[in-house]
């Protein structure tokens, strides 16, 4: 629970830290804007189609007597139109990441500079950056489809098509959208893509209360395109949780500020510090060899 509710707060506090910086935000609604209309042109094409789709698809329910055979494709369609908003959920990220890729990444360094003093670079060409980001998104997508496929044949099952089905949908979609948004900040840090599914799975729980929250709130217009800005931001700074960035930042700012130990060795004496002269001080009496004072040496100081 605790991880949970983590990924959560970083998912908040990247929202605050974009609304702190005002022009990350104004800049960031465009790649998002952009992405949306594709999105929902392609989506009212899905809808206007998704009939003639099913239909076609199931061309021996053609013989079925009413109402069933409504009632069938009816449900195969609201299936179609529901795999197609879940693939889109999962895609309009890597799309709007691609669209706006040096934003997003200027954005994440600021977000790294910001609480840790310094940001990782990854020093490759905006080419070679915009290539990985679009292989592994479509590894990812494969991935996504491929649970896609097996969720909507397991929709068919009667209850738990409409309950747990959706439920689990949703937790997929989190995991790789969470996925999707850490890679700006990992990518910059030279982590593979298998790595990168590595490490949130082994704090899955905490991917899970980033991005389950997020996926819902995709579902409603316009909320994605002003929270992308805020997400990049929200897993930057859980991308430094996860790496242990955080501890060890604090670990050094520690360090820098109370400076190594200045003491002596153990069992070794500290020397004696150089006697200060003093122009105003009054100088001890001395006696000349062999004097009083119990026959101190020449020059031996009186005390």
């Amino acid at each position: 629970m605790r991880d949970l509710a983590g990924g959560f707060g970083h998912l908040l506090a990247g929202q605050r830290w974009v609304f702190r910086h005002g022009r990350w935000l104004g800049f960031g609604l465009l790649p998002g804007l952009l992405a949306l209309v594709l999105y929902t042109g392609a989506l009212i094409g899905l809808g206007y189609g998704a009939d003639d789709l099913t239909a076609w698809a199931t061309p021996f329910a053609d013989g079925w007597g009413s109402p069933w055979l409504g009632l069938f494709r009816g449900f195969l369609t609201a299936l179609v139109f529901g795999l197609g908003l879940f693939v889109a959920v999962i895609t309009f990220t890597a799309v709007t990441l691609l669209i706006g890729q040096p934003f997003y990444e200027s954005l994440s360094e600021q977000v790294d500079r910001s609480v840790g003093g310094d940001a990782p670079e990854s020093g490759l060409p905006l080419a070679k950056e915009l290539w990985i980001s679009a292989r592994d998104s479509i590894k990812v997508l494969v991935r996504v489809l491929l649970y896609g496929i097996l969720l909507f044949a397991l929709g068919f099952i009667p209850v738990v098509g409409q309950t747990v089905v959706p439920a689990i949908g949703f937790c997929v979609s989190g995991f790789f959208l969470t996925e999707e948004l850490t890679a700006v900040a990992l990518q910059r840090r030279e982590v593979e893509l298998k790595e990168r599914l590595v490490l949130l799975r082994g704090r899955r729980a905490m991917a899970l209360g980033f991005g389950v929250p997020l996926v819902l709130a995709f579902l409603v217009p316009l909320v994605a395109v002003f929270l992308m800005p805020g997400a990049v931001a929200g897993a930057t700074l859980m991308v430094r949780e996860l790496r242990g960035e955080d501890a060890e930042g604090a670990a050094e700012e520690g360090t820098a500020r109370t400076g190594p130990p200045t003491g002596p060795a153990p069992y070794e004496q500290a020397p004696h510090p150089a006697p200060q002269s003093d122009p105003y001080a009054q100088q001890p009496p001395r006696y000349p060899a062999g004097g009083a004072a119990g026959g101190r040496g020449p020059g031996a100081p009186y005390r």
